[in-house]
């Protein structure tokens, strides 16, 4: 398994920006699909963002394409998640997490992760 360490939360008001960034420790770094999840109060928590281990294909859910991107510095061990646009919905706990399965079309499984931060807060204001 690798350790992450999500940072970058905080309040900002509707249409602001964010850049969310996880350190990640472990040789095996580079291996990882990388992803982002978040789960706002009384939800379950939902898909954000994915990125392939080489950084080349990256996943969005629908909610986030065009305003989020997701990118990964692997030889910092670094996945980051620049936020635009922010709108009140997108308010949650944003977690980082590691999966070593490759990265699949479309909405990544939760279940292929077995790695996670503790989570960042977002809040976004009306």
């Amino acid at each position: 398994q690798v350790q992450l360490v999500e940072s970058g939360g905080g309040l900002v008001q509707a249409g602001g920006s964010l850049r969310l960034s996880c350190a990640a420790s472990g040789r095996t770094f580079r291996r990882y699909t990388m992803g982002w999840f978040r789960q706002a109060p009384g939800k379950e928590r939902e898909f954000v963002a994915a990125v392939s281990w080489g950084g080349s294909s990256t996943s969005y859910a629908d909610s986030v394409k065009g305003r989020f991107t997701i990118s990964r510095e692997s030889a910092k061990n670094m996945v980051y998640l620049q936020m635009n646009t922010l709108k009140p919905e997108d308010t949650a706990v944003y977690s980082c997490a590691a999966s070593n399965f490759e990265l699949r079309f479309g909405d990544q499984n939760e279940a292929d992760f077995d790695s996670w931060g503790q989570g960042t807060q977002v809040t976004v204001s009306s």
